[in-house]
């Protein structure tokens, strides 16, 4: 009878999310790691967005686009926490429907979002070094407001029909996922209707999305490198380099574990179901968790402003 019932077309009102295998006697333990890299994002990321917002001189379009990173890393973070959390902690691995296509949904986005202004930071860049007396006449504030709309839009129109064609879709079998957040690629795996359609558009979207701005930003580099060699002094081209350090770190967090997911799920068959969620686990958290630390350290504008609302407070806490 259940064997029946488990193959009857169903929509389950709830999935079954999971720790990492094989340690769920651990999951407290485990959640200790977990705990201080969601403090060290919100803390690192959030510093940020203060000091960009209360400083004026770092109302400029380097800093703004950093802005933009720091608050769609929040958002990824923000997708993630609830679950992961509740799973170590609580042991509460159960998501209903239509908060796992909730938290896809947005997961999603502001994933893609990142590669958007990741992509934009690194035009930010060329413009600087290329046309440095423009540069602020290009980058102006509706022009980079522009640029964040436009990325914001793009990926929400990209991203809306996938919960769409999910609810329409029947399950059967098994509600259990592979992490401890709901994935696209996890969620098509359980319907036992056609699943062709999610699948063209995810792959549709992963290309002109990561596919595209990964491109373009190995473009924006080559150009970047071009102009850089064409500058006459070695310490004009060292200081032109220098100002791109942090952004390429950016790109090497955010691509790499994107890159080497994608390569093991790929070439390595069976992947070992631990390996892949520390993997998965890792292209979501350790982005948000480098970025703010890289920028605060490489970038003395950023660091002089934590410096500075660091010293204000404690001037008002000893007054």
């Amino acid at each position: 009878m259940q064997g029946l019932n488990n193959s009857f077309p169903f929509t389950p009102q709830t999935f079954i999310l999971v720790g990492i295998p094989g340690l769920e006697a651990e999951q407290v333990r485990i959640s200790i790691p977990f705990c201080l890299m969601y403090t060290i994002i919100f803390l690192g990321n959030g510093i940020i967005l203060h000091v960009i917002r209360v400083d004026q001189t770092l109302h400029q379009p380097m800093y703004l686009f950093l802005a933009m990173l720091a608050s769609v890393e929040l958002g990824v973070t923000t997708c993630t926490l609830p679950t992961v959390l509740g799973i170590f902690l609580f042991g509460n691995n159960e998501i209903s429907f239509e908060a796992c296509l909730f938290q896809m949904f947005f997961m999603h986005s502001f994933t893609m979002m990142e590669s958007g202004v990741l992509l934009a930071m690194s035009v930010d860049r060329f413009i600087a070094i290329y046309n440095p007396l423009r540069y602020m006449a290009i980058l102006t504030l509706p022009r980079i407001a522009c640029t964040g709309i436009a990325i914001g839009l793009k990926t929400f129109g990209l991203m809306l029909p996938l919960p769409l064609l999910l609810r329409r879709l029947p399950f059967c079998g098994h509600n259990t996922l592979s992490h401890s957040y709901c994935l696209h690629s996890d969620l098509i795996k359980l319907p036992c209707g056609n699943t062709r359609p999610n699948s063209i558009l995810g792959l549709f979207i992963v290309i002109f999305t990561f596919g595209v701005d990964s491109m373009l930003i190995v473009v924006s580099y080559v150009l970047i490198l071009r102009t850089v060699l064409g500058i006459a002094s070695k310490e004009g081209r060292w200081k032109a380099l220098n100002t791109c350090v942090s952004h390429i770190c950016a790109v090497l967090a955010y691509y790499v574990p994107v890159i080497s997911l994608s390569v093991l799920h790929r070439f390595m068959h069976p992947m070992p179901p631990l390996l892949q969620v520390m993997m998965s686990n890792a292209y979501l958290l350790f982005p948000p968790v480098v970025n703010p630390i890289v920028y605060s350290v490489k970038t003395k504008e950023i660091r002089r402003a934590i410096i500075q609302t660091l010293s204000r407070k404690r001037v008002t806490v000893s007054s």
